[in-house]
């Protein structure tokens, strides 16, 4: 039977048949804006697994907010990013968690075979970059990026192209949908909490998480409170504050009762500084009130930013740690050195997660310690309206993924 030319989405051909093209939501500069006309499905040449790479056929593809920056074309335009550095493509496949089969392998892959049913991270590297020759950690690598969003060939398309190291096993216990929510940002998290000695959470600390509702915070919930934290949760209402409690915080604060948000004032302004320092310790007597005892956190898991680093500085715990990985609200994040300094606290970057790390997360999905939060599953149609809903702050509480292969949200292996 000759290989097919297209097929369709949802459809599969022969295990191991890679047709010649395949349908894909691309992003083309001609279309940067809003995220529901940024993507559009067209069909374009399926690629093929060099060296060291795999081929995979997507059931479903996880949504995150970079690729809402790839349709907007901004803060980077990561098309132009990648022609100037000397790719053809002039489009962008977005898609950074996958779940998947492997369809096709390169040379000197053995880490996986055809057939075998996985889920993909995100992190890419050039093994023979020196920093990680000489043994650095790779995400931290000079030639490191993130899949689907610095790199082509991300999960929005029938078949992707990865690096053999990224793939891991997927769960049997979870759909297709549910396995390719949340690897990107449960990942992430656990580097957050569990990788920089000796702030690694443990027993009894106190975690506040920022965004405990959002797909972020969902999995760092859970992560601290497996490994006997105690996680306290900031989100934006007692429907979303519940939804927190459910995966294990011990309660939350509710961030629309304060005021003092946004860039720390002049100090040197006495009136404003004053507002602003009874706004942070109004806070943190919040803080206290949930936990029933007045301690201040140990690990305060960041990702906001310019709105709330200056009280996350400020309620977090002497010699404890401040460790962030995005800036949601903006990247102008001013703060107090003197609690910095003199209180001897941490304020630690994060960026996604090294191999390892990827492993420990998918190993307590596995095991059922941690749950994707998957909130709704879209169509592989609906790519564009996946993130324009995350891009209004419309999207549901948890984790959202697109049906690729998969022909609903219950299919499993």
């Amino acid at each position: 039977m000759p290989i097919q030319e297209l097929t369709d989405v949802g459809s599969m051909p022969r295990l191991g048949d890679v047709p010649a093209r395949m349908h894909a939501q691309l992003i083309r500069p001609e279309r940067y804006g809003d995220p529901l006309t940024a993507f559009a499905i067209e069909t374009v040449s399926t690629p093929r697994p060099g060296p060291g790479q795999v081929l995979v056929h997507v059931m479903a593809a996880g949504v995150n907010y970079n690729n809402v920056w790839a349709a907007l074309g901004r803060p980077v335009d990561v098309i132009a990013a990648r022609r100037k550095a000397g790719e053809a493509e002039d489009f962008h496949i977005g898609g950074s968690d996958a779940s998947g089969i492997v369809w096709a392998v390169g040379e000197g892959v053995d880490s996986v075979r055809i057939g075998d049913h996985v889920v993909a991270h995100c992190g890419v590297w050039d093994a023979a970059d020196p920093w990680i020759t000489d043994g650095g950690d790779p995400i931290v690598a000079p030639s490191a990026q993130i899949w689907g969003y610095e790199t082509n060939w991300g999960s929005f398309a029938q078949y992707t192209l990865v690096q053999a190291h990224q793939l891991l096993p997927k769960s049997p216990r979870l759909s297709w949908a549910a396995a390719a929510a949340s690897t990107l940002v449960g990942a992430t998290a656990y580097r957050m909490l569990c990788s920089w000695d000796p702030h690694t959470v443990r027993e009894h600390d106190v975690v506040l998480v920022w965004g405990g509702s959002g797909g972020l915070g969902s999995q760092a919930i859970q992560i601290a409170r497996a490994k006997g934290a105690i996680p306290i949760a900031v989100t934006s209402g007692p429907e979303r504050g519940q939804y927190c409690m459910d995966l294990g915080a011990r309660g939350y604060i509710d961030r629309r009762d304060f005021s003092h948000w946004g860039v720390i004032p002049d100090w040197r302004d006495d009136a404003a500084f004053a507002t602003w320092t009874a706004g942070a310790r109004a806070f943190g007597k919040a803080l206290w009130d949930v936990l029933g005892e007045r301690r201040n956190p140990r690990i305060v898991f960041e990702h906001p930013g310019e709105d709330t680093i200056p009280t996350s500085i400020f309620v977090c715990d002497n010699g404890g740690m401040v460790v962030i990985c995005a800036g949601t609200t903006g990247y102008h994040a001013a703060v107090d050195l003197r609690y910095l300094w003199m209180r001897q606290k941490r304020l630690q970057g994060s960026h996604f997660a090294n191999d390892q790390e990827c492993a420990a997360y998918n190993a307590m999905v596995a095991s059922g310690e941690v749950d994707p939060c998957l909130s709704r599953t879209f169509a592989f149609n609906e790519v564009g309206l996946a993130h324009q809903l995350m891009r209004e702050n419309k999207h549901p509480m948890g984790n959202m993924s697109v049906l690729v292969g998969a022909r609903d949200a219950e299919q499993r292996d």
